[in-house]
């Protein structure tokens, strides 16, 4: 019998928890999802928000990718908690560094997914890890590069030269109630990419609340092309279900009064 695929439903696969080492010696913590009786087709290594504002590896968007992505577009999705993030998963050693240290964390992901072999992988950041993926995700063994709500904030247009002299592909989902850039400002600053592609998502704001299923479906588009979409609303196997509730308050909303910081000083 179909069951409908909720927020904390999650379909089969192969979850593990991982560990990353960083060149600056940090341990960060993360976990690997991969489809459960086969090999994933591509890798998505998700950047998550800031952590000064909630941003983790199970902001809302990167859990339902790992919940559902390796079962209905086989896809591996490895998410982990950059420098001084915490999860339920744990808490990745250091201190939020600015978009500075960052660096490392980066580089240890796709370290590990390459050590691993995961095969076609791809950066999908979000917000604070856009900006990750535009100033250090411009790696040999990475195929391209997925932007949700990119605020263009910590990255700069030689960051964007740097992509645009790569070639890889390069798509920005931006909400249409953008709370930092818009589709129209963002068409203008990413016509820097040749290859960029900016889709305007009607009705979405910076968090994707409500809107996750478009995300979703968008990715696939392009990381999985020969996956129908709109992904099933439904599964027909056994799923698991998981506890969402301790999220409630990691959003943006929740620390309206802290201001989100800048890029540290030159």
């Amino acid at each position: 019998m179909s069951t409908p695929i909720r927020a904390s439903s999650i379909l089969p696969g192969r979850r593990e928890e991982i560990e990353l080492h960083t060149a600056d010696g940090l341990r960060l913590v993360g976990e690997l999802a991969r489809p459960a009786d086969r090999a994933p087709v591509a890798t998505l290594v998700c950047l998550h928000p800031l952590p000064t504002h909630g941003g983790m590896m199970d902001s809302h968007v990167f859990r339902k990718a790992a919940w559902r992505l390796p079962a209905l577009a086989d896809l591996a999705v490895l998410r982990f908690n950059t420098r001084g993030t915490t999860s339920m998963r744990g808490t990745s050693a250091g201190t939020f560094d600015n978009a500075v240290g960052e660096r490392y964390d980066v580089a240890a992901a796709i370290e590990y997914a390459e050590f691993h072999e995961l095969p076609e992988i791809w950066l999908l950041g979000w917000s604070f890890g856009t900006d990750l993926t535009l100033r250090y995700g411009c790696d040999p063994a990475v195929a391209g590069a997925l932007l949700l709500s990119p605020p263009l904030r910590f990255s700069g247009p030689g960051d964007l030269a740097n992509w645009a002299a790569a070639g890889k592909p390069m798509t920005a989902l931006v909400p249409e109630f953008d709370d930092y850039l818009r589709p129209e400002e963002a068409r203008e600053r990413f016509a820097a990419v040749p290859q960029a592609e900016v889709v305007g998502v009607p009705g979405a704001k910076h968090l994707w609340v409500g809107d996750a299923e478009t995300v979703l479906d968008e990715i696939v588009r392009r990381v999985n092309p020969s996956v129908p979409v709109p992904l099933p609303t439904t599964w027909d196997g056994p799923l698991e279900t998981g506890d969402v509730s301790a999220y409630a308050d990691r959003t943006v909303a929740a620390f309206a009064d802290r201001p989100v910081p800048g890029p540290a000083a030159d």
